[in-house]
Parts: C-alpha cells; structure tokens; sequence
C-alpha cells in the first residue's frame, strides 16, 4: 500500500456510501472511519472520538485527525467527506498525491427521493428487512432543483480540483456497488492485495419498489425533470479568458466613502467628473494607483463606504470600443491591433484619421465589420486578444468579484437616478448633476443605427443581454 497514506470517499447521502464503507472494511488491511468530518458527530452517531481523538479535538485542529489517520499502522486508513462536512478538509486532502480519491455518485433523482424517505421513516440504514418503513414522498421542483445545483457545483469542484494538480480518481456509480470485481478493483487501485469472493451483505436495499410507487405526484415531477435543461442547452456559451479584479483602475472619490469600479468603454469620464464634484474639487483630487493591499486599507478607514460600477447598453459600448480603440488614431488607439484589423480582417477603415472618404455609409460598414471581428474574437477564434475594451461585461464583472463585489450597478441610461440613490446611501442629502452626455459617440451612432446593427451585436453580445436584461439601444 505504498501509494497512498490514507483515502477519501467523496460521497453524498442516500448514495450508498453506507453499503460502500461496509465492503471496503471487509478487506483486510483497509479501515473507512465514517463521516469523520461531520460538523455534528464523528465517525458514526453517538461516536465519541476516532483513533484517540475527539470530536472538540477534532474541530480545534482538523490536520490533526487527519495525521492521526495516516499514521495508522498496517491499514491504509480513509473516511468518507460530503459536501457539507467540514470545508478545511478539502484544503488538505485535494492537493495531497498521497490521499486517494474515491468518488461515489448516484442518480440524484433517485437519491433526492431515497433522502425525502428517509426524512419521512427516520430510518437511514437498515439490516433487517422486517423492519423496513415504507412512506410516499411528495417531489418539490425547486427543492429538487436546488439539491441537484449543490450536487453539480461540489462534483466540478472536485473534478477541477484534481486536473489542476494532475490526479485521477476512482470513481463509482450506485449500481457498482454489487459489482464484487469493481470492489476488488477498488481495492487494488488503494493497494490493497487481498480480493473478496462475496459482498457484504448486512446493509439492505432500503427502496426497492418502481419510483412511481415512491412518489406521490409521480406525473408532477415527471413533468418537472421534463422542463430541467439536462445538456445546458439553453446557456450562452462563452470561450472568453478570465479576467483579473482589474484594481489599479479603481478609482475613488477625495473625501466621500465611494469607490468607482469602471468598465471599459463603459462610462468614465462623466462619473469621475461627478465623483470629484461630490467633495468639491477637481479631478486631480481623485484617488487613484490602488492596489488590492491599499483598497482594503481605504475601505477599513471608511465604514459605511460604497463600490460601485456603470454598465452600458452593448451597442453603445461597441461603438465606443471601435471609435476610441480602433477608429481613431490618437491617444489611446489600438494602432497595432487597427493595423492588423485592415490588413487581415479587411476592415473598411482608412489609414489615417481623420479622413475626408469616411462618411456615414462607411462608418455604418465599418462598425459591422467591427462586429464581425468581434464574434470571432469573443469565441477565442483570432489570434488577437480579447481586450478589456470590448469583453463582455458579464466577463468583467465576474473579474472584479474575484477580489471585490460592487456593492450597486448603475445604468448609462438611469445614471442620475442611480447616482441619486449612490449619494442617498452614503447620507448626502444634495449632490452635483452629471452631465447629460454620457456617449460622446451617441449622436455618430444614432446615425447609423438600425435593426441590422441592434441583431448582430445581440449575436454578439447575447451573454450581457441575458445577464443584464438590455432591451433594443433605440
């Protein structure tokens, strides 16, 4: 047993990890010491302690327990972990080579009804079949739907967990567990030399009957999994890269609690104006160069302080995207990427701008194509980065909440209301107007503007329409 110094059954209830421990104790030389993370027991109800140690101790030092188990002389020692057991555990086995990974898992409809039974009878395992309870359960939807999310979200959590530090698992199905070869599998993949010629048969089937016998609304939730999207068919796909917090752009007000988290091509120029105004002063005064080190300092010397961000509608952002990155070529302009975008992408634009041969029709062409690019781009099928400037801003809100949740998403179209109630929240009773422009390019897109341009950028754009609920920009 030289590859591993101890193993974990990743399991959940009503998944058969009962009958599964009792077959892995029935090796010689293997131990499973139950649910010896639980939050409200250890090992087994009514268990006081594992290998000398209790369940306070336990508690106070998880790492503890868990050297205690690797150090169990001539048995290659495990327990079995579910998703809502103690959470440090997961720091410390995943990561380690020398813990081997079982996997069990179950149809979760057949374990979210075999679990609702079990709530109803009380009984969680049983021996003896003249002491089995029966009872029908009622199947809830969203119950059901909401067991099922927690089921998915920890079995990625543990699958990612493993690719990343390069580790397989041994994974087992409900209906594996009768499998007297695939427990003998088990066995050699933890080491083990010893094979069993029969399964241990103490724990019984608690539910044998058709699931039509076990629910009550039986066609109910018939009709309810029906409606649950099993393939993800109805998801926006998304092939962009991940984005930082993007913290040095934070920008916060001079005196007043209030931290501007800006998109780009979002706007900018407006809310730092009105940030600056709030305290009476310029936008000199603004506080800026912030580092994740340096936020938390400003939010701890500012209690009751606000973050926030603006979003805008994907049209207009586009536009504003191709006019400040792309179109242009001064400050701030992509030369290299609009270098590349004529060249390879034949991209309308001139050389040089400004230019007198650009005009309304070759601004509305070249926008589309643009946006042509842009579909490609945000689908990871160009050689050219997916800039800020043009990420989705679900992608970029997704960004800052790996360091910092804005508190409040204001709107490019409701901003002095949103701005009013920002201020509102921070106890200022007046404050200074922003400016009614907010899109320096509004008017030049207005004038091209058509149903054409709104349904490409919908293809585009459609994970900001769906998270944000943009309707049409006209």
């Amino acid at each position: 047993m030289a590859n591993f110094d101890y193993f974990v059954v990743f399991a959940e209830m009503r998944t058969g990890s009962n009958f599964l421990e009792a077959n892995i104790n029935a090796f010689e030389g293997l131990a499973c010491m139950g649910e010896a993370f639980n939050p409200h027991f250890i090992g087994h109800p009514n268990r006081e302690e594992i290998l000398g140690v209790t369940q306070a101790e336990r508690d106070a030092d998880p790492e503890g327990l868990v050297g205690r188990i690797k150090d169990n002389p001539d048995t290659l020692t495990g327990f079995r972990f579910f998703n809502d057991h103690d959470p440090r555990l997961l720091e410390i086995c995943l990561p380690d080579r020398r813990c081997a990974k079982v996997i069990l898992t179950r149809n979760p409809v057949e374990s979210y009804v075999s679990w609702k039974i079990a709530q109803a009878t009380g009984q969680w395992k049983l021996t003896n079949v003249k002491h089995a309870r029966a009872e029908k359960i009622t199947f809830d939807a969203a119950e059901f739907e909401a067991h099922l999310a927690v089921l998915q979200n920890f079995q990625v959590y543990l699958l990612n967990a493993l690719q990343r530090s390069g580790q397989t698992a041994f994974y087992v199905a409900y209906e594996d567990l009768q499998d007297v070869d695939i427990m003998n599998g088990l066995a050699a993949y933890l080491g083990c030399d010893e094979r069993l010629s029969a399964l241990d048969k103490s724990l019984k089937k608690q539910n044998p009957s058709p699931m039509s016998d076990k629910v009550m609304n039986y066609e109910e939730m018939e009709a309810a999994l029906g409606r649950l999207d099993h393939f993800n068919l109805t998801r926006t796909p998304s092939f962009e890269p991940r984005r930082g917090p993007a913290v040095p752009t934070f920008i916060a007000a001079p005196q007043s609690p209030l931290l501007f988290m800006p998109v780009p091509s979002a706007p900018y120029d407006t809310v730092c104006q009105w940030l600056s105004a709030m305290d009476g002063q310029d936008d000199a005064a603004l506080v800026t160069g912030f580092s994740q080190k340096t936020v938390r300092l400003w939010k701890r010397q500012r209690p009751g302080h606000r973050s926030f961000t603006v979003v805008r509608h994907p049209v207009a952002r586009a536009h504003a995207a191709y006019c400040d990155r792309i179109l242009q070529t001064g400050p701030g302009s992509f030369l290299e990427i609009r270098a590349t975008l004529r060249r390879q992408f034949k991209l309308p634009i001139p050389k040089e701008m400004p230019s007198e041969s650009y005009d309304r029709q070759a601004h509305r062409a070249a926008f589309l194509a643009f946006l042509d690019f842009l579909k490609g781009n945000l689908a990871s099928q160009t050689g050219i980065r997916v800039d800020a400037a043009w990420a989705t801003q679900a992608e970029v809100m997704q960004g800052f909440a790996k360091f910092a949740v804005p508190d409040i998403i204001l709107r490019e179209d409701s901003l002095g209301e949103d701005l009013a109630i920002l201020a509102a929240q921070i106890g200022k009773e007046t404050m200074p107007q922003p400016a009614d422009v907010t899109d320096p390019h509004a008017a030049q897109l207005a004038d091209i503007y058509d149903d054409e341009i709104e349904s490409v950028v919908r293809t585009v754009y459609q994970r900001d329409y769906m998270t944000f609920g943009f309707g049409d920009w006209g």
